[in-house]
């Protein structure tokens, strides 16, 4: 998607009129306007493309492998594609609150439907979720933990290209400010052994305990007491988890909305209210028992795995994550032969809210293409 675009040397010129003849999202955000005290540049298009520039100007960004300074690019791309969704003017300010983490949902799905590898796909989107965070790292108490999340997820170095660049791709008076604060998220992610690689924890277990517990000191040992392993499902109907438990799961008892739902007679697009309370029951029956099972459901947001995570750990369960994916064209292909296909425009409502499972929500994530 941005190989032939992403600025390349001698001359590191960003082709805007190609990337705008190409993509409807940068094409949106013309004419989006922006607070003038820290965007004085002008609309969202506007500072998109002087952030480019920026980037292509920077010497640490030429001298990356060019996987990487593709990477970059599609995320300085995409950093505030969100803000012709989230933008309002509140009190005679222009505000765009959310962007970051509505961007981060339409950066994976854009790359999703574009056929970006789910690295890369997940890269871009995790580094447009944090974006803002090094302007403000000094004021937040949790930095310690997002440092880590980042590191996880994507590289906090480009983490701080992306928002030096965004900062010098704007018009404002506290730029030297601005810039001071991101050269300090990257020395203290430095300090903290997760500038340019993922931080290291003793175990899969310390790891998911610090994610989950205020205060926890992240080089801790924590004992794995689990007695039991449960497999969490998550992707979009149509997927194949079916397929994948009949294949890798069997004879493991399952929890599945899906059957729950028929059981029930409950459609797709009713209240899930009473298909979930009914699901959690099962799964408690297996946890009593101390029996390890799969949930089958289709988990899209972190939300909803965290309620079957949170009662998994509760029971002193292990949790192992499994996200599954495939191509937009095979999903429909599926749904469509399925019996009974979801309707459309859920699947188009779970694909925009979707969220791919990582490393920091259980013990153990697996990514699997079912293509």
């Amino acid at each position: 998607m941005f190989t032939d675009l992403c600025p390349d040397g001698p001359g590191w010129t960003v082709p805007w009129a190609a990337i705008e003849a190409r993509f409807d999202w940068v094409r949106r955000m013309a004419g989006v306007p922006q607070d003038r005290i820290h965007h004085a540049e002008g609309d969202v298009a506007v500072h998109t493309r002087m952030a480019c520039e920026a980037l292509a100007g920077l010497p640490a960004w030429r001298a990356l492998p060019t996987a990487e300074r593709e990477l970059l690019f599609a995320a300085v791309l995409l950093h505030d594609v969100a803000k012709p969704d989230c933008t309002r003017e509140e009190d005679g300010r222009i505000t765009a609150h959310g962007h970051s983490r509505r961007g981060e949902l339409f950066a994976r799905r854009v790359l999703w439907e574009g056929g970006a590898p789910r690295e890369f796909r997940e890269s871009v989107a995790a580094l447009v979720r944090h974006h803002q965070i090094p302007f403000w790292a000094l004021e937040r108490p949790d930095l310690r933990r997002i440092a880590f999340r980042v590191s996880l997820l994507a590289k906090n170095s480009h983490l701080v290209l992306l928002a030096t660049a965004d900062i010098l791709g704007r018009t404002c008076t506290d730029t030297d400010e601005f810039l001071d604060n991101v050269a300090l998220y990257g020395e203290y992610c430095a300090e903290q052994h997760c500038l340019d690689g993922p931080r290291a924890f003793p175990s899969d277990h310390a790891r998911f305990e610090y994610f989950r517990r205020d205060d926890r000191d992240p080089d801790y040992p924590a004992y794995d007491d689990t007695r039991l392993t449960v497999t969490v499902l998550s992707g979009l109907p149509g997927v194949g988890k079916d397929h994948w438990i009949a294949a890798h799961r069997p004879g493991v008892p399952v929890v599945s909305l899906d059957a729950v739902r028929a059981r029930l007679g409950v459609k797709p697009t009713d209240g899930q209210g009473p298909v979930v309370a009914a699901a959690q029951q099962e799964a408690r029956e297996h946890l009593r028992a101390g029996r390890p099972f799969v949930w089958n459901a289709t988990n899209v947001t972190r939300q909803l795995r965290e309620q079957c995570v949170g009662l998994v750990v509760a029971y002193g369960g292990r949790v192992e994550l499994v996200g599954l994916e495939a191509p937009p064209a095979v999903i429909r292909a599926r749904n469509a032969a399925r019996p009974a296909p979801v309707p459309e425009a859920v699947l188009r409502r779970l694909a925009a809210k979707w969220e791919t499972p990582d490393v920091t929500e259980a013990h153990a994530v697996t990514w699997v293409d079912t293509a």
